[in-house]
């Protein structure tokens, strides 16, 4: 059986430190550092994962590569009398993964568009990058498209307006545990807040 372009692409990117030279990725990175947080970009860097989640190269089709700081959060100290290890400082993370905040925070730079789904493009030692597929929904050659249309509030379709922040791109559903299917994962349909957090 022939193997496509994407299919290559695709084996590159699943282990990027040994596809990638280190010399490559290090330029790459302080390229990407210097640029501002929300940077619009022509093509996608990974166009398999880009074609997977649904971008086109099209009207109404934007796309925009942003960072995130990595690690989990800071906290205060504490100034109570307790071991240190008591504090509750270090270790503590997000209930949201790092790719929801990045989505959000696009979603919230660009109020006239739709997100529609992101993906990983690389990371240092201080940010994660990652990139947006953003939607016009009020585009014509997005409400006439068949796959794109659906989410148009002018194709009588409300249920996704505000998509990030209600955990409906991948990533969202990823966060809320819906991948999950079968024995154990009774409390996570339809929500977590309607099962009183009982899923996760």
């Amino acid at each position: 059986m022939a193997k496509g372009l994407h299919h290559y692409v695709r084996e590159t990117w699943k282990k990027p430190k040994e596809a990638l030279p280190h010399m490559f990725r290090q330029t790459r990175m302080a390229q990407w550092r210097r640029e501002p947080v929300n940077c619009r970009i022509e093509r996608p860097t990974r166009l398999d994962a880009a074609r997977r989640l649904g971008y086109k190269a099209k009207q109404g089709v934007v796309l925009i590569r942003t960072r995130v700081r990595r690690g989990g959060l800071r906290k205060g100290k504490i100034h109570m009398k307790r071991k240190p290890s008591k504090a509750g400082i270090s270790k503590i993370t997000m209930a949201k993964n790092t790719q929801r905040i990045a989505e959000e925070r696009v979603a919230r730079h660009f109020p006239n568009l739709e997100v529609l789904n992101s993906y990983w493009v690389g990371e240092d030692g201080k940010h994660k990058f990652f990139e947006v597929i953003l939607i016009d929904t009020h585009h014509p050659a997005i409400i006439n498209d068949k796959q794109l249309g659906v989410f148009c509030q002018e194709n009588g379709n409300n249920s996704h307006r505000g998509r990030a922040y209600r955990g409906k791109t991948s990533a969202g559903k990823r966060g809320r545990g819906l991948f999950n299917k079968g024995k154990g994962a009774e409390k996570l349909r339809p929500s977590l807040k309607a099962n009183l957090n009982r899923g996760k």
